[in-house]
């Protein structure tokens, strides 16, 4: 049994780091993974905007941050002569093409012969662009922008390049998921601006068709200015803001008002290594996350004063972009961010905590603001039974469809707040929730989640983060004893790795090393029942080696799990720390109950507490 002063002492050192990394506000912000794939993009649109724009500002501004991130570019590649999308990720035939068109679109071909040369032959080794397409299947959302990108820097031929069906946005937005478009719902933009790019680049062979688009072009830009956010980011996501604002630019609308606003947030987003993030920042959802961790020991986040801002990151009007109810929350308070259902129920988790946590003339904001969200995620629950991220009834491709980590956090966030909103929908909701889950759940005992993968697993799935965050789900509604719980409670137990951590396949030659991540998520969904004997072990092994990350400060090393849109890999340099302050604040709570004194205010000088 590991000693319980060494478990609690690890805790408080983990949750003195995390609360030290508040920025002024008092809310976190973190910083995600620098990406050579959203660098590469970010370079292209700033290539071809500035071979295209009469403003001689504009110009200079673009080929000087093309030619930084060129250099970023030359420093990123992998042995394999390929390129990943993070430092720490493997090669992909996707990246290493953005970055080959970079380096052409930059004018900076020559300079990188010998690179350049060792791309290309990665590329060709993997299959060239039947490769790219094999990595996206049905889902042209990445796959069209990437041959566009190619196409534009002459490495791809335009009959290579999908058409895509830009008309169709100048719908209403509800009929959209009717029409099963050949992207997701959230890449409308790229469905205009690529598709009309296409459009004018290689015209249809069929007049009517011509005719209709043509017809479509004005209006269907109309639509593109209305769900371009303030920041001029869509998504706050670099890639798709590039892909964007290079499609324009390369019709001769580099000063088109939303290539301006593209230009404009693509050059306010660079990092100063001539580097780019996949998005700005996880802000609102890094918050709600810390917020559950510091609860997890006692119930009590401490004095926080980040409550004001979580609650002006919750949205109050339809959303320009997804056509979203006001009641829920994104990930970052930027206007970019779109309200999902990962984000609003860690925000309705966190929002129960800091209620537990604080003063009673805090309670009817809070309660207002929890029966919006409630509501919004009642709203959103599929016809399946099982939660989407952005959109009920877009089921074609898969980043539409339900998943098991969403729904599994949805339903926790209705259970937080079931006594205290008072709606008759939640029981059926949760019923159909857990129905949801039982279907999904695989022959092994795990579940596999949406938004967050493995590079060293089959198919690059993440079981370890499923399977830990679905039952969750089970031990918050007191059903961890039945049946596919069990199951996935014994799978989790007899899959840690030789070192006693979890991540990528245990059968893997050579073995591979556990993170931090995975190994904190699974070390808090064995602690839902800690006493039974067969996954005792495991339990224990994986706590020691989280309490010995924490004592030998490797408890911030990061790995790329997380999964942006269509599959695009980052890490976040503060998941290994939340997820180790839960997973240890669990411990302390289950295991040495006693030995952790309540956490002593720290709240910057302000006298309120968070709730």
């Amino acid at each position: 049994m590991i000693d319980p002063h060494e478990l609690s002492r690890a805790y408080q050192t983990a949750r003195g780091d995390l609360l030290a990394e508040r920025v002024a506000d008092g809310h976190w912000v973190g910083e995600l993974s620098s990406s050579a794939l959203s660098t590469a993009t970010a370079a292209s649109a700033l290539s071809i905007v500035a071979g295209h724009t009469e403003d001689t500002a504009r110009r200079d501004a673009c080929r000087q941050l093309s030619a930084a991130a060129v250099n970023w570019l030359a420093g990123a590649q992998n042995d394999d002569g390929g390129f990943g999308d993070t430092p720490k990720s493997y090669s992909n035939v996707a990246t290493t093409m953005l970055v080959r068109a970079a380096f052409e679109l930059a004018g900076a071909a020559g300079d990188h012969a010998e690179l350049l040369r060792r791309a290309q032959a990665y590329i060709d080794k993997k299959g060239g662009i039947p490769a790219l397409r094999r990595r996206y299947g049905r889902d042209r959302t990445f796959a069209v922008p990437i041959l566009t990108n190619c196409a534009l820097a002459g490495l791809v031929p335009w009959r290579e390049v999908s058409p895509l069906p830009f008309e169709l946005a100048c719908l209403p937005y509800g009929l959209l998921r009717f029409v099963r478009l050949p992207v997701v719902s959230y890449a409308v933009p790229a469905l205009v601006a690529v598709g009309q790019a296409r459009f004018f680049h290689r015209r249809p062979r069929s007049p009517l068709t011509w005719l209709v688009r043509r017809l479509a072009v004005r209006r269907s830009l109309k639509v593109l200015e209305r769900m371009q956010p303030a920041s001029g980011g869509f998504l706050e996501a670099i890639p798709l803001t590039s892909f964007v604002t290079m499609s324009l630019a390369s019709t001769g609308r580099a000063d088109h008002l939303t290539a301006r606003r593209g230009v404009k947030f693509l050059i306010e987003s660079a990092r100063d290594d001539g580097s780019w993030p996949i998005d700005t920042n996880l802000a609102a959802w890094n918050t709600t996350l810390s917020v559950q961790a510091l609860a997890a020991a006692t119930g009590n986040v401490g004095a926080l004063g980040c409550l004001d801002w979580l609650l002006a990151c919750q949205r109050h009007e339809v959303h320009p972009f997804t056509q979203a109810a006001p009641g829920g929350w994104g990930w970052s308070d930027l206007s970019g961010a779109v309200p999902d259902a990962d984000d609003t129920a860690s925000a309705l988790l966190a929002l129960k905590a800091l209620r537990d946590s604080g003063q009673a003339r805090n309670h009817p904001r809070i309660d207002s603001a929890a029966g919006d969200g409630v509501r919004w995620l009642l709203g959103l629950q599929n016809a399946d039974g099982g939660w989407p991220t952005f959109c009920r009834g877009w089921g074609a491709l898969p980043f539409d469809r339900s998943g098991a980590d969403l729904t599994a956090h949805a339903l926790r966030a209705l259970g937080a707040w079931e006594e205290l909103i008072l709606d008759d929908r939640i029981g059926e909701a949760v019923g159909r929730g857990f129905d949801y889950l039982a279907e999904r759940q695989r022959p092994d005992g795990s579940w596999v989640p949406l938004w967050f993968g493995n590079q060293d697993r089959p198919g690059e799935k993440n079981p370890v983060y499923g399977t830990a965050r679905v039952l969750l789900a089970y031990r918050d509604f007191g059903r961890i004893g039945t049946p596919p719980a069990r199951r996935g409670l014994g799978w989790l137990g007899a899959n840690p790795l030789p070192d006693g951590g979890w991540g990528a396949d245990p059968q893997a030659d050579p073995p591979h090393s556990s993170t931090i991540e995975e190994t904190a998520v699974a070390v808090e969904a064995l602690l839902a029942d800690p006493d039974d004997p067969q996954r005792r072990p495991a339990l224990e092994a994986g706590l020691r080696r989280l309490v010995a990350a924490v004592r030998e400060g490797r408890h911030r090393e990061t790995a790329p799990i997380g999964l942006y849109f269509a599959r695009l890999w980052y890490y976040e340099r503060l998941y290994p720390l939340i997820f180790t302050v839960s997973a240890l604040g669990q411990a302390v709570a289950r295991l040495c109950p006693g030995s952790s004194d309540q956490p002593a205010r720290a709240n910057r000088g302000d006298p309120d507490s968070a709730g």
